[in-house]
Parts: structure tokens; C-alpha cells; sequence
């Protein structure tokens, strides 16, 4: 499994679905699960239930997520469930979605609909660096989002998928081979 982190607008859906279509994967979208889930839009979750109650949905929704072949499209806030984290970690790669501030403004525009978790008087500029270094510490890649040049982008991510299934590949058959567990003596 791989698993898409980055800020809201980077382009972690569409990233998920196009790339996954290429490389004949699956996409699934943790926002649209949980809105499967609840029967609703995020952003209403988030104003019925209340914050904490849509980040335990969230985490939920998020942990019962696995399987081979696959490429998850997070939330942005997943980078805030350290088990969420260590559980994408554990069964893939995480791949961070990076683009800058004001790209990332000029993407989201008016947001109010998004579902956005914002705590009440926190901006986008101040979630931007809350969460910057939630991503650089979960990602197992970084790939920059910073523009227009998308299917540059895709390209890349592409391409670290495929350098990750190569490698995965390689050490099964080192293992299966016995070379996996050797240890030279002298």
C-alpha cells in the first residue's frame, strides 16, 4: 500500500486515482470513505459531531485500511494519528505531497466546504506549519506539487512506486532464495 500525505489542495485524490489507473492499482480516497461512512460531507461531520469526534472517525476509518496493489488518498489532518501513521508505515510507503503555502491557498480558495479540521481561530497559514513537519517526519518520500506542472508530478510518483515495487520484489526473492538471512562469519 502507499499512502498520499500532504496539505488539502495539493492533490492527493487526484494523484491517487490517475497514478493508480496507470500503473493498474487500486485508489481509495480516506475522505470519501468516511463520508460513505456518515452519509454526509466532511464538513458538516465536523459541524454536528464536533472536531474530536470527526478525528475519531477519521483514525477509525483510516486504520481499517490495507491491502496490496493499493494507493490511499489521506486526509490532510491523518498525519495527526501517530497510529494511523506507524499502521500506513507498517503494511507500505508513505509518499508526501509537497507544495508551498501560497499554491496551496490559491488551490483551496473558499474552503468552507472542504471539511477542513481546523481547531476555532486557527488559519491555513498557521495548520500549513503545524502540519509541515507531521509530513517531512512521516514521509518515506517527498515529492514536490509546487505549480502547475502536474503531469511532471504524476510522473514522479510514479516513478518512486515503481522504484518501491522493484525493491519490494528484489528482497522477496533474496529472501525466498535464503540469501535474506545470511550472516558472514570470520
Amino acid at each position: 500500500m502507499y499512502t498520499l500525505i500532504g496539505m488539502p489542495g495539493v492533490g492527493k485524490s487526484c494523484m491517487a486515482r490517475a497514478v493508480a489507473s496507470k500503473l493498474k492499482m487500486r485508489a481509495l480516497d480516506g475522505d470519501r470513505l468516511i463520508v460513505k461512512k456518515m452519509g454526509m460531507p466532511l464538513w458538516q461531520i465536523i459541524e454536528i459531531y464536533g472536531l474530536d469526534s470527526f478525528k475519531k472517525i477519521e483514525e477509525e476509518t483510516l486504520l481499517s485500511v490495507s491491502g496490496d496493489r493499493l494507493i490511499l488518498a489521506t486526509g490532510g489532518s491523518a498525519v495527526y494519528y501517530p497510529k494511523v501513521m506507524e499502521h500506513c508505515r507498517a503494511v507500505g510507503k508513505t509518499i508526501y505531497l509537497y507544495a508551498s503555502l501560497p499554491v496551496i491557498l490559491e488551490r483551496l480558495g473558499d474552503f468552507s466546504k472542504r471539511g477542513i479540521a481546523l481547531r476555532p481561530g486557527q488559519t491555513i497559514e498557521d495548520l500549513y506549519k503545524e502540519r509541515t513537519a507531521l509530513y517531512e517526519t512521516y514521509a518515506d518520500f517527498t515529492v514536490s506539487c509546487d505549480g502547475a506542472a502536474y503531469t511532471k508530478y504524476q510522473a514522479e510518483v510514479m516513478r518512486v512506486i515503481t522504484n518501491a515495487e522493484r525493491t519490494a520484489f528484489a528482497l522477496s526473492r533474496q529472501k525466498s532464495r535464503g540469501r535474506g538471512n545470511s550472516s558472514a562469519t570470520a
